[in-house]
């Protein structure tokens, strides 16, 4: 199907409930002329007559009558938009959601396809870099975050817990000195972040698998991080729901490393306060509760079985 514009569309539904030109033209505040246009222009778009024209008015093609359930979703949608975002009804509006690059993939990949449907007339922008805003300039309106805001007119609401774990591929650690405990670790090239660009704690993973721990390979992108790690260039940190995707990858010290961390959702009190905030808030708690064991891993399932090695 063509895409489909509320901007066309609210003049489908109002010419499917007023059955005349003149009077849905009132109803929508302009001229017949004008929804005779907006009706021709949807009609070529869909390549199909949505009306036949006769004596009593406009009556619906069968057509039509399959597209009214879409375009009655969409006006439900819209009536859930705010009024102040400098777009007219109907309009599309943006939603500036900035977010760490791991749940950016996961967001986009599983999550976006259901979001715009849900919700048609919002155009998601989306910041992968969060740490280059201002949480008090307001520069998203959502934020997901790794630790919750505590002060200040914000709100944070617990999304979902994640578990990440030491990777690297067999070939590595074939070569390598042996891991049998963190400490070990000492001796081997670590891939990790830039410290002094670690914009959120919870990021700081290497300190809590073993303090004096140093990344010798950094990136500021979990993205680069993972290519490293396949690449056998060394141990790194990834988040189970990103590594589980690449079979060759093992876990390393599954039973002594093994990290939970959480996605959280911030918001300004005064945005939250809108329905359709509350909708979107709702929308994504429950999209990633659905996803929750895609998440974290089984720590029964993360312990291979015993060959003798000793490098997992």
């Amino acid at each position: 199907m063509a895409h489909l514009s509320w901007d066309d569309l609210q003049f489908f539904l109002a010419v499917v409930r007023e059955r005349q030109l003149s009077r849905a033209g009132r109803v929508l505040g302009t001229s017949h002329v004008t929804v005779a246009r907006r009706i021709d222009r949807l009609e070529q778009a869909l390549n199909t007559r949505l009306f036949e024209r006769n004596p009593r008015g406009y009556e619906p093609t069968p057509a039509s009558l399959r597209l009214i359930e879409t375009a009655e979703r969409m006006e439900e949608a819209a009536r859930q938009l705010p009024q102040d975002r400098g777009a007219s009804p109907g309009q599309l509006r943006s939603l500036r959601l900035a977010m760490p690059e791991g749940f950016a993939s996961l967001f986009s990949t599983h999550l976006l396809p259901a979001f715009m449907a849900r919700f048609p007339l919002l155009m998601p922008e989306l910041i992968t870099m969060p740490q280059v805003l201002s949480l008090s300039r307001r520069e998203a309106d959502i934020w997901i975050t790794l630790d919750p805001v505590t002060n200040g007119p914000y709100r944070s609401q617990r999304l979902a817990d994640y578990s990440l774990h030491l990777y690297a591929m067999p070939a590595y650690l074939r070569d390598a000195p042996p891991i049998r405990m963190p400490e070990d670790l000492r001796l081997h090239r670590i891939i990790g972040y830039i410290e002094e660009m670690i914009f959120a704690p919870g990021l700081d993973y290497l300190r809590e698998v073993h303090p004096p721990l140093r990344a010798t390979v950094k990136s500021s992108s979990i993205f680069n991080q993972l290519a490293a790690v396949r690449n056998g260039l060394g141990v790194g940190v990834l988040p189970y729901y990103i590594a589980a995707k690449y079979p060759g990858l093992q876990i390393v010290l599954p039973d002594q490393v093994r990290l939970t961390r959480t996605y959280w959702l911030t918001c300004h009190r005064d945005l939250r306060a809108l329905g359709w905030t509350e909708s979107v808030i709702a929308f994504l708690a429950a999209a990633l509760h659905e996803r929750g064991k895609e998440l974290e891993l089984d720590p029964d399932i993360a312990r291979p079985p015993d060959d003798g090695g000793s490098s997992a």
